[in-house]
């Protein structure tokens, strides 16, 4: 277990999550397959190549996913109870086939739950292109999850 309880969480914390993934055509197939998700911006070269981005974009929801894996081994790794909510999402740059990503998660609040028995976090998570030498910010979110506190998880 490698996330962190909610005692170790510190407001205005910027946490940097080491993996980075290359994002391939394969993973966007089998993300649109699975979620049954058939828009030809996704999966139509053909369709792609006229619309104002010239080629396929990797579908958004698969972008906010792998950054939310990304960033469980330094967060909550072992140590969540739940995922409480995905708030504000916004796209403000397109992802590509070839695209490398990474992530990192800033802690914006934290408070104990009304037992005082766990604790409510919350972060802003950051997904940036690192293949891009001005690495743009091309997903961002607030994760709110259900956290343990350590000293009842000993119990």
């Amino acid at each position: 277990m490698t996330g962190l309880y909610y005692e170790e969480f510190d407001v205005g914390e910027t946490i940097d999550h080491e993996r980075r993934r290359t994002i391939s055509e394969s993973d966007n197939q089998r993300f649109c397959d699975m979620t049954m998700n058939q828009q030809p911006l996704h999966l139509d070269a053909a369709f792609a190549s006229g619309t104002g981005f010239g080629e396929r974009l990797v579908n958004g929801l698969y972008t906010m996913s792998l950054a939310v894996g990304l960033s469980i081994p330094e967060t909550t790794d072992g140590t969540i109870v739940a995922n409480l909510s995905y708030d504000n999402v916004e796209h403000p740059e397109p992802v590509v086939h070839g695209d490398t990503i990474r992530a990192q998660s800033t802690v914006t609040e934290k408070r104990e739950t009304s037992d005082g028995e766990r604790g409510i976090v919350t972060m802003h998570v950051e997904v940036f292109k690192v293949n891009d030498p001005e690495e743009p910010l091309v997903c961002e979110f607030d994760r709110t999850v259900l956290s343990l506190k350590r000293s009842h998880d000993d119990a």
